[in-house]
């Protein structure tokens, strides 16, 4: 990576103008106490072999590249790619970044591990990652993604976290968020927040994309192996952003390679029941750092809506508003109804069930080929499978 990039963040935790540690002065220290061990452990033979070890054996890392030739054909134009993070371990690409943060939270002596989830995938890959490294392990979710992603919620409950309800707000992951940072305060020298996305204080947006750049690194290579080039466009779902940027990151100085993010329009951005960030947020503070967000015109968080439970958060990464800013991503958008579609048209062409979350990426990746021609290609990050949504799905769309 050139320098443009490979300095991102700042030694404040900034990309551009957003970023940083919007906290309280005594939360700084334990911040910057986590960066110092991150930087010192991430430094070592020990820890990158034993991550490395993990990625292989127990994640089955790396994940393929598919070409989806039946989906390809319906759709007709360019020919549509899947990064398989669906394959990994726990079902998603969020175990990438949880054994990384439950190995430092272990090497850093915490006596417990707390995180908020939204559809619950990375509860259920920190609760696994907690499992295996032997340690505590507590989970917030919002009332309404219990009920909505129950699979996931008996999952975290047999991995053996404690999960706790939050039925207060909006009772989704904002509200999570929220909670977890409460129980986190109470003594945040023993506990380890595991942020699950790029978001929150510096130097988690940092730390996340770290360990989720993997993803890029590999899809980068395989497609070369594969196809001789690298791919037309690449494009990922965006919430909070971690798989988005895990991909993107190995990308990013490739410039004939076109980036997309996609956000979830829910059931039309002209309502007020969507979550696109980056599409109709504005520049604030929220959870500790600045970024686009949704928010009225006091600054608090607006309630947000989508289908997928892993996106409805008012907020998003840095790194990400930085790479709006400055060109280098668009941010599109997807709704509702294009979500199923495309969720039902993978399953029923390709035998691959996706999550709700990546059926938004799926969606405009197949509005997208067919207005390009054949000797084009797109790579999707197929960031999670979607046995978590079968059920919801299939009550949505009474099959």
């Amino acid at each position: 990576m050139t320098c443009k990039f490979a300095e991102m963040p700042d030694e404040k935790g900034y990309f551009g103008e957003y970023g940083g540690q919007i906290i309280p002065p005594e939360l700084v220290k334990i911040m910057n106490d986590i960066n110092d061990a991150y930087e010192k452990v991430r430094q070592t033979d020990a820890f990158k072999s034993e991550l490395a070890l993990l990625n292989a054996d127990y994640t089955g890392r790396p994940s393929p590249v598919y070409y989806a030739s039946r989906l390809s054909e319906k759709v007709g134009g360019a020919r549509i790619f899947f990064k398989r993070e669906d394959l990994n371990h726990t079902g998603a690409h969020k175990i990438n970044h949880c054994l990384g943060e439950a190995l430092l939270a272990k090497h850093m002596g915490k006596t417990k591990v707390l995180a908020e989830t939204g559809a619950g995938q990375h509860g259920v890959a920190l609760a696994t990652a907690c499992a295996l490294v032997d340690i505590e392990c507590e989970i917030h979710m919002g009332q309404i993604d219990i009920e909505k992603e129950h699979p996931n919620v008996t999952k975290m409950k047999i991995l053996g976290c404690k999960l706790v309800p939050v039925s207060r707000g909006t009772q989704t992951l904002k509200d999570a968020v929220d909670s977890a940072f409460e129980e986190y305060l109470k003594d945040p020298a023993n506990y380890f927040y595991a942020i699950g996305s790029v978001v929150g204080p510096h130097p988690f947006p940092r730390m996340v994309r770290d360990f989720q750049s993997i993803v890029g690194h590999e899809a980068r290579a395989q497609f070369l192996q594969k196809e001789g080039r690298l791919p037309d466009i690449i494009t990922a779902c965006v919430g909070g952003g971690s798989n988005a940027i895990g991909l993107f990151t190995a990308f990013l100085n490739d410039e004939e390679v076109k980036l997309v993010g996609v956000e979830p329009a829910g059931k039309g951005l002209d309502t007020a029941e969507h979550a696109a960030t980056l599409t109709k947020g504005t520049k604030g503070a929220l959870h500790g750092f600045e970024c686009y967000n949704l928010q009225d015109e006091e600054g608090n968080p607006l309630p947000v809506y989508s289908i997928a439970s892993g996106l409805d958060y008012p907020g998003v990464g840095p790194q990400h508003c930085y790479l709006k800013d400055i060109k280098r991503v668009e941010y599109e958008t997807a709704d509702d109804k294009e979500c199923l579609d495309a969720f039902m048209a993978l399953s029923r062409l390709e035998g691959i069930i996706p999550a709700l979350e990546s059926a938004h990426a799926i969606a405009y990746a197949m509005r997208i080929a067919a207005t390009l021609p054949k000797e084009k290609s797109i790579l999707v990050n197929l960031s999670g499978r979607g046995d978590k949504d079968a059920d919801f799905v299939a009550r949505k769309l009474k099959l």
